[in-house]
C-alpha cells in the first residue's frame, strides 16, 4: 500500500514540476510540453546515472512497480474517454454520425490489414524476420488515433467545428473498436490459427462492440433518470463519478467493451437535451468543471508515464531503423483507409477542403498504443513493436501535434 501511495505522489508530483514548467516558459500544448519535459528528464536521468544512479534506480523502480497496460485500459481509459465525451458536440457528432461510424469501424479494419502487411515486407527486407499474424497485432495497436492526444491540441489548432466532430467522433470510438481488434488478433496468435473460427471472432466482436454500446446506453439512461429527480449538484457530480467506476467494473465482469460502454454514457450525459432537463446551471458547471480536472489530471500523470516508458525500451539500431520507416508507412495507410470514406460520404455531408489530409495528420497515436504493445508477449516481438511504437507515438504528438495547427490554418 505505501509503495503505490509513494509511486502516485511522485507522479502527480512530477505532472506538477513539469506541467508548471511548461506553461511557464514552454508554453505548448499540455499533453505535448508534458510529455516532452518528460523526455529530456529521463534522458537527463541516463546521463546523470553515469555518476550516481539514485534517481535512474527509482524511476525504473517506478515503471516496473507499475502495469501501464492494466492501468490505462483498464482504468484511467474509462474516466478520459468519459470526460472526453461528455465535452463533445453531441449535434455536430448526430449530423456527422455515419462518417464517424465508418473512420471508426472500417477505417481502423482496412488500417490494421494494410500496416500490418506491408510492415511485414519492410521487416523482412531490413533483416528482421516476424510472422505475418504479429505484424497484423501491430497494425491493430497503431490504428486507432488517440482521443487524449487528440482532444488536447484540437482545441488549441483552432479546427472548424464539423471537422472537429469528425476527428474528435472517431478517436472516441475507434478506441474501443481498435482495442476489441487488437485482442481478437491477439486471441488468434496465441491459440494459432486451428482453434478458433470465424463464427467466434464475429461472435467475440458482435458481443464486445454491440454490448459495450447497450451497457453505455443503459448506463447513461439510468445517470440521466436520476439527474433529472435531484437537485444538489455535489451528489449529482458523485452520480456521474459512480456511473464510470461502476461501469467499467460490470463490462469487465460481463466481458464487453468498457471504453465502448463509457463513450456512450458520456455522449448521453453530455447531450444538450440531458443537460437542459436533467441539470441545473450550477450542476452542469461543476459536473464539467470536476470531469475537466480528473480529465487533465490523469492526462498529465498519462504523458509523465509515457515519457518515463523510454526506460524498458530495447534500443537495438535494425528496431530504431524500423520506426523511422514505420512513421510514413502509418500516415499513407491512415490516408488510404480513410479514402474510401470520405469520397463516399463528401457529396452528401458538406466536408471541409482538404478533410483526408487533415484527419491523417490530426489523427495522432497515444498512451492506447503504448499500452497495447506493452501487452504483447516475448514471443510476439514485444521489444521490437513496442520500439517502432514509442517512435511512432513521440513523432505523432511531438511533430504532428505541433504542426496540425498550422497545416489547417493553411488548407482552410
Amino acid at each position: 500500500m505505501d509503495d503505490y501511495f509513494f509511486i502516485i505522489t511522485v507522479l502527480v508530483t512530477l505532472s506538477a514540476i513539469f506541467g508548471y514548467i511548461n506553461v511557464r516558459f514552454l508554453k505548448l500544448p499540455n499533453t505535448i510540453g508534458l510529455m516532452l519535459i518528460t523526455i529530456v528528464f529521463t534522458l537527463a536521468v541516463f546521463a546523470l546515472s553515469y555518476f550516481d544512479s539514485t534517481l535512474l534506480d527509482a524511476e525504473k523502480y517506478i515503471i516496473t512497480q507499475i502495469d501501464f497496460k492494466a492501468v490505462l485500459l483498464d482504468v484511467m481509459l474509462s474516466f478520459l474517454l468519459f470526460a472526453g465525451a461528455l465535452h463533445t458536440n453531441f449535434q455536430q457528432l448526430k449530423v456527422q454520425r455515419w462518417p464517424v461510424f465508418v473512420f471508426a469501424t472500417f477505417g481502423v479494419i482496412v488500417s490494421t490489414f494494410l500496416v500490418g502487411t506491408v510492415m511485414f515486407y519492410i521487416l523482412k527486407m531490413i533483416g528482421l524476420d516476424v510472422d505475418f499474424i504479429y505484424c497484423l497485432l501491430f497494425g491493430a495497436l497503431i490504428s486507432p488515433t488517440d482521443p487524449i492526444a487528440v482532444l488536447g491540441i484540437l482545441k488549441k489548432a483552432g479546427v472548424p467545428k464539423k471537422l472537429e466532430a469528425k476527428i474528435v467522433g472517431e478517436s472516441l470510438f475507434n478506441d474501443g473498436v481498435g482495442v476489441v481488434i487488437f485482442l481478437t488478433i491477439f486471441q488468434i496468435a496465441s491459440f494459432g490459427n486451428g482453434n478458433i473460427e470465424t463464427l467466434n471472432i464475429v461472435k467475440l466482436f458482435g458481443q464486445e462492440v454491440i454490448g459495450g454500446v447497450i451497457l453505455g446506453g443503459v448506463l447513461g439512461w439510468i445517470t440521466y433518470k436520476l439527474l433529472k429527480t435531484i437537485d444538489d449538484y455535489d451528489i449529482e457530480v458523485i452520480i456521474t463519478l459512480a456511473a464510470v467506476m461502476a461501469g467499467t467494473v460490470i463490462a469487465h465482469k460481463i466481458h464487453v467493451s468498457a471504453p465502448l460502454a463509457m463513450v456512450t454514457a458520456g455522449l448521453i450525459v453530455g447531450n444538450d437535451t440531458v443537460r437542459g432537463t436533467a441539470m441545473s446551471k450550477i450542476t452542469e458547471n461543476y459536473v464539467d468543471k470536476f470531469w475537466e480536472l480528473i480529465d487533465i489530471l490523469l492526462n498529465t500523470i498519462l504523458f509523465v508515464l509515457i515519457g518515463m516508458e523510454m526506460l524498458v525500451l530495447a534500443f537495438d539500431g535494425k528496431y530504431i531503423l524500423a520506426g523511422l520507416i514505420a512513421i510514413p508507412i502509418i500516415l499513407l495507410c491512415r490516408y488510404a483507409s480513410l479514402l474510401f470514406p470520405i469520397n463516399f460520404f463528401k457529396k452528401r455531408l458538406d466536408f471541409v477542403p482538404k478533410t483526408n489530409l487533415i484527419m491523417t495528420w490530426g489523427g495522432l497515436r497515444g498512451g492506447i498504443s503504448i499500452a497495447l504493445a506493452l501487452g504483447l508477449t516475448e514471443a510476439m516481438q514485444r521489444d521490437l513493436f513496442l520500439v517502432i511504437t514509442y517512435i511512432v507515438v513521440v513523432f505523432s504528438i511531438l511533430v504532428q501535434g505541433l504542426t496540425v495547427g498550422k497545416l489547417v490554418k493553411k488548407v482552410s
